[in-house]
């Protein structure tokens, strides 16, 4: 019976570096190989999904949350905030000098301090270790340079999938219940962000409702659906899906609702899982 997997990104298929193992990469080929389906399900937008990790060559891609999805190459969903609410909360931000970038599927718009602002989160996290901060500063360039390649585009704000936003100067929650009527709040995942940075997307759209939209689409159903992830949004993909797998790494929230730990994603969780269930056949 063919399966279909539907990975994570950040804390799953890459770690901090962003660039997927070989271990990981043969695991995700060898469960192809058998006639099983591999999809990428993410936060990330299309533009932040690495030549890197495209070249491993999933079936499909989930990104922004469930924002966006494709098959091969067939659109099968694609939702955009209004721009006059990207332009209130860029607004709101600036006025509050919070840090944050614009996703769209055209590229990635960072407000003028973004960066000063993570690598403000990346030494917290660091809690004073100069070696681990400028490892991680190091570890991050590649996601300045991608911004940054699209510092002289124009922004077309009624293609926003997504804001994420970079936060040490008020609450979460704050902004959550802010704009959290209109849209789906979410905190990062990405730990060195910070606990109070988070995201802002459309309404509607998560991991859950993407992957089910993909199991109606390709006639499959929960019991064929394998997930891998590590963060609480990927709750959602658990729900979607019959059989879950939480990284090492992964929060207490999903190890708890998981049908499988396995090794972190700096010990190739996925290659280890993928191993001993000698790749779903």
């Amino acid at each position: 019976m063919t399966k279909i997997a539907f990975f994570d990104v950040d804390g799953t298929l890459v770690g901090d570096a962003g660039i997927p193992t070989q271990a990981t990469i043969e695991a995700v080929h060898r469960f192809q190989a058998d006639g099983n389906l591999a999809f990428i399900c993410t936060g990330r937008s299309k533009p932040e999904i690495l030549p890197e990790i495209m070249a491993i060559g999933f079936d499909g891609i989930i990104g922004a949350g469930g924002g966006y999805i494709s098959y091969g190459d067939e659109i099968l969903h694609h939702h955009t905030m209004p721009a006059t609410a990207v332009r209130e909360i860029i607004t709101f931000f600036d006025a509050q000098d919070i840090g944050y970038y614009l996703e769209s599927n055209s590229g990635l718009f960072g407000s003028r301090h973004y960066k000063s602002k993570i690598q403000e989160t990346i030494r917290d996290y660091c809690q004073g270790d100069e070696l681990k901060t400028a490892q991680l500063v190091t570890a991050s360039q590649w996601f300045y340079e991608l911004i940054d390649s699209f510092a002289e585009c124009e922004i077309d704000y009624a293609d926003v999938n997504k804001i994420s936003f970079i936060n040490r100067e008020m609450p979460y929650q704050d902004i959550a219940d802010k704009f959290g009527q209109q849209f789906e709040m979410f905190q990062m995942t990405v730990p060195f962000f910070g606990k109070e940075s988070g995201e802002i997307a459309v309404k509607g759209n998560d991991k859950q409702t993407a992957i089910e939209l993909v199991l109606n689409k390709l006639k499959m159903t929960k019991a064929d659906a394998i997930s891998i992830g590590d963060a609480n949004n990927d709750l959602a993909m658990f729900r979607a899906c019959g059989y879950n797998i939480a990284m090492g790494n992964g929060t207490d929230d999903l190890k708890a609702a998981a049908d499988e730990v396995t090794l972190d994603v700096a010990h190739d969780g996925i290659a280890e899982s993928f191993k001993k269930h000698h790749y779903f056949k």
